[in-house]
């Protein structure tokens, strides 16, 4: 009988842009910031980006606009999700128990803890100049700093998986 080997390979197979956005702005007003001022149409998926994690449930708001003129697909996603855990404890009496409450901070990328947001751009055409979005996104009053990411440096990337 022949032996098949499976090789699992890291790539992910697709070229993208990811930006670096620091603001304190919620994200639906992000993505009308950047709708208003890069011309995009992003609009909040149904379904946000979901994860489950130490028995928290993570969600991750998402947005998207998809460019067919410039085959081209924006993604705007939070990397912070906030969610509280009830703890009790016992005080060993019959009405002791207490219920604490601990704010756990959850990110999409670990890695890059203190940005707000990320823009994830995919073009089949390349004609998408990261240089002049990352001016723009600079030029946005709201926005603290906007800065390109190299994909190199991503070290969980298969969180950017969006499909």
């Amino acid at each position: 009988m022949a032996n098949h080997k499976l090789i699992l390979d890291d790539d992910l197979g697709e070229e993208f842009s990811l930006i670096a956005i620091h603001c304190s702005e919620e994200a639906y007003k992000m993505a009308y910031l950047l709708n208003k001022q890069l011309s995009l149409q992003l609009h909040r998926r149904n379904v946000d980006l979901d994860f489950s994690e130490n028995g928290l449930d993570i969600s991750f708001p998402l947005f998207e606009f998809e460019n067919h003129t410039n085959y081209t697909t924006y993604f705007l996603v939070a990397n912070k999700h906030k969610s509280a855990m009830a703890h009790t404890s016992s005080s060993g009496s019959l009405f002791g128990n207490e219920i604490q409450e601990e704010v756990v901070t959850t990110y999409l990328l670990p890695e890059y803890k203190k940005v707000d947001f990320f823009l994830k751009i995919i073009s089949e055409r390349g004609v998408v100049s990261e240089k002049k979005i990352v001016a723009q996104l600079n030029d946005i009053q709201q926005i603290i700093s906007a800065y390109s990411i190299h994909k190199e440096a991503i070290k969980s990337s298969h969180n950017l998986i969006f499909d």
